[in-house]
């Protein structure tokens, strides 16, 4: 029996000492990825401190791996002050497994057409108002129809919402092609410097876009905590060259572009390898996020644009289905 305990003993010790040498390279690894891609060259140097503490004080024994990526993911955040820092377990992953880009562009966008590719509802409000709640940027290329069809629908509106209080962000891509239907021509709108390839791109709006551009007419940006990245990008360069009114929540903050890695066929990471600025104000929202024109508590960001939009009506006497009195009513409906 005292051999069969000194066996079940000395296993344990062998699993521990493997788990912890398994977290020791993981750790080691993601430092060296963000030593060599982060926009900030130093920025490693607090990862590196961190992880050393943390390992000491032996937070990671009784994690398991998918609570020690979210404790990562968490912790880089907040000590790099970058909320694009991302760190998921990758159950069951092997670079045997691993499809080509073409593959996975074809996979990854056949689940965003699941979800429409972000396009949750479109609809005409009361009063002629276009809305539309949008909650992802896919590609450019798979969206383009969608995006198309949501702005031909809202094409004679008079006013316009666009709610990303659910928008968590996505491709760069579809954020610039999205931004063209609100410029007249081509403008610059900002440029991303990135550090690994010692590179600084110039990002355009599209002159020519597939549907009808919706030019000098009101635009309200409805936003919250979670509009994110891409979202928060949207609402700030409308806001910035003066084409949308902000209305709701300050947002998160994250606007450095981000590549990814595989870290020890286990971890998919996230590290921030570019930097935005502002073509207007050598700017961006990293890490003070979008400040709204008119902030409110999220869930009643749409209720006090509507009757923003209801109220201008009124005093510019602009033609709507909706005539004065039902105006009137509608404007108390909404105050009640």
């Amino acid at each position: 029996m005292k051999k069969i305990l000194s066996g079940i003993s000395l296993f344990l010790s062998l699993v521990s000492y493997a788990q912890k040498d398994d977290t020791s390279a993981v750790l080691t690894d993601i430092t060296e990825k963000v030593k060599s891609h982060y926009i900030n060259k130093e920025a490693y140097k607090k990862a590196d401190s961190l992880f050393q503490n943390e390992s000491e004080k032996g937070t990671f024994k009784n994690l398991s791996k998918k609570d020690f990526a979210a404790f990562l993911t968490q912790k880089l955040r907040t000590t790099i002050k970058d909320k694009h820092f991302f760190v998921k377990y990758l159950e069951n992953y092997s670079p045997q497994k691993a499809v080509d880009e073409k593959e996975r562009e074809k996979e990854n966008n056949f689940h965003n057409s699941l979800e429409n590719f972000g396009f949750e509802n479109v609809q005409r409000l009361e009063g002629n108002i276009g809305y539309i709640n949008f909650k992802g940027f896919a590609t450019p290329q798979s969206s383009e129809k969608t995006l198309a069809a949501a702005m031909n629908f809202i094409a004679n509106t008079h006013s316009l919402i666009i709610d990303l209080r659910e928008n968590g962000g996505g491709d760069n891509g579809m954020l610039l092609l999205f931004c063209s239907y609100f410029f007249d021509k081509k403008t610059d709108l900002y440029t991303t410097y990135f550090r690994n390839k010692d590179e600084t791109v110039i990002n355009s709006t599209q002159s020519k876009v597939s549907g009808q551009k919706y030019l000098h007419k009101k635009v309200y940006i409805l936003t919250s905590k979670k509009s994110f990245s891409a979202a928060e990008g949207l609402a700030y360069f409308l806001q910035e060259h003066k084409l949308a009114e902000v209305i709701g929540e300050k947002t998160e903050g994250a606007a450095n572009p981000v590549d990814h890695f595989i870290i020890k066929n286990q971890y998919l990471l996230l590290v921030p390898t570019g930097q935005i600025k502002s073509v207007i104000s050598h700017k961006n929202w990293e890490p003070v996020g979008v400040i709204p024109d008119q902030e409110v508590k999220a869930e009643d960001a749409l209720k006090t644009a509507h009757l923003k939009i209801l109220k201008n009506i009124l005093k510019t006497e602009t033609k709507t289905e909706l005539s004065i009195p039902e105006i009137k009513n509608l404007i108390n409906k909404l105050e009640q």
